[in-house]
């Protein structure tokens, strides 16, 4: 690729994986998540990330490094339940099998995303807007002048 994102993977992942997958550098993630065979999100756990998730209804499986992703996990796994965090091996890892499991564990159980919709819904009644936090953050604005 011209723009060097080839050089982040591995000699041949890309064509190992082109049948199973794409891969791209930047995806509008708003309207990927309101796509409706989007099961799932693997998220950092970030506020605008977390904002997005939850006002289109669609379960996490959580992957935080630090700061505010930590505290968001915690709301998204324990308070909210509508996700689930990875848990890492002796070596610190998150391995494929880890990750296999919790997609199985959090597809195979329909309450987190009928959770997931209450949610939605539950944010959808009580914000104007799209649940974009750059429109949230535009009308938090508009109210302070």
């Amino acid at each position: 690729m011209p723009d060097g994102t080839d050089e982040a993977y591995p000699e041949g992942f890309e064509d190992r994986i082109g049948c199973r997958g794409r891969m791209v550098g930047w995806s509008p993630q708003e309207k990927v998540l309101r796509h409706p065979s989007v099961a799932c999100f693997i998220s950092h756990c970030g506020w605008n990330s977390t904002t997005e998730g939850v006002s289109h209804g669609v379960p996490f499986l959580c992957w935080p490094y630090f700061a505010d992703q930590l505290l968001n996990e915690t709301y998204i796994c324990d308070v909210w339940k509508v996700g689930l965090g990875f848990e890492r091996n002796e070596n610190g890892i998150i391995t494929k099998g880890e990750i296999k499991k919790k997609v199985e564990v959090l597809l195979g159980d329909r309450n987190y995303k009928e959770r997931a919709m209450q949610l939605k819904e539950k944010l959808a009644s009580s914000v104007q807007g799209d649940g974009c936090s750059n429109t949230n953050f535009r009308n938090f604005v508009e109210w302070m002048k």
